[in-house]
């Protein structure tokens, strides 16, 4: 029984011999046949990824350019400034019967805005001045309370004028001597003002007094007072 079971029979192959050799090869011909498919499609005249070109884009991809911003509204709210002057306790009868039009609908009245005082809302600078020659005889500061304008600085005489520097109120009066013309002053006085505990105060002061000579000479430059507190 034994010889017969030796001589005859195959003996079946050792475990993790004939097997693995299989799968070795098996293995080997996919590799080979993988290979063989990546050169072709790489191909440059194969159909592979060179010739599908650039994946398309997804058309409902918001565009990444900014909108652009909206305007933002003016701070300086126009307001009428001859019916500011004619409706004001504060300002004098003669300043309201001289104000009328030069021409057609036209005030000699200038108006500036700016933050003066510091209220939030545009403060309104109104110059009142004469038709013939542009001189100044009024100028008044108007303050937003609540939802109507204060007049919270009024100064009526012969040419004078304000403006606004920088925050400040700027307020500067011809002088004249005896005898002056209206069109030559003698010099002109210069205050700046400041909004100070809820009125404006004096902040500095100069005068400038202008040279009488007819060609050159004694020409004299703006003599500075000393300010007058902070």
């Amino acid at each position: 029984m034994s010889g017969g079971h030796g001589g005859g029979g195959a003996e079946p192959p050792a475990p993790g011999s004939g097997g693995a050799a299989g799968r070795t090869a098996v293995a080997g011909l996919a590799a080979v046949g993988l290979l063989g498919l990546l050169a072709t499609g790489c191909s440059t005249g194969g159909t592979g990824p060179r010739d599908e070109g650039p994946a398309p884009t997804d058309q409902g991809v918001p565009s990444s350019r900014p909108t652009p911003a909206a305007s933002a509204p003016s701070p300086f709210r126009r307001v009428d400034a001859v019916a500011l002057l004619k409706g004001d306790p504060k300002v004098g009868d003669q300043v309201k019967r001289d104000l009328k039009p030069c021409g057609p609908d036209a005030y000699p009245v200038d108006t500036s805005y700016g933050n003066l005082t510091g209220s939030g809302a545009a403060d309104v600078v109104v110059n009142v001045l004469t038709c013939g020659d542009a001189v100044g005889v009024g100028t008044y500061v108007y303050r937003m309370q609540g939802r109507r304008y204060e007049n919270v600085f009024a100064l009526e005489e012969p040419a004078v004028y304000s403006e606004i520097d920088r925050g400040d109120l700027v307020v500067t009066k011809q002088v004249y001597a005896e005898g002056d013309p209206i069109a030559y002053p003698s010099g002109e006085d210069v205050i700046t003002y400041r909004w100070t505990s809820d009125r404006f105060t004096e902040h500095y002061a100069v005068r400038n007094e202008y040279s009488k000579a007819v060609e050159g000479g004694d020409i004299s430059g703006p003599a500075p007072t000393a300010p007058s507190g902070d």
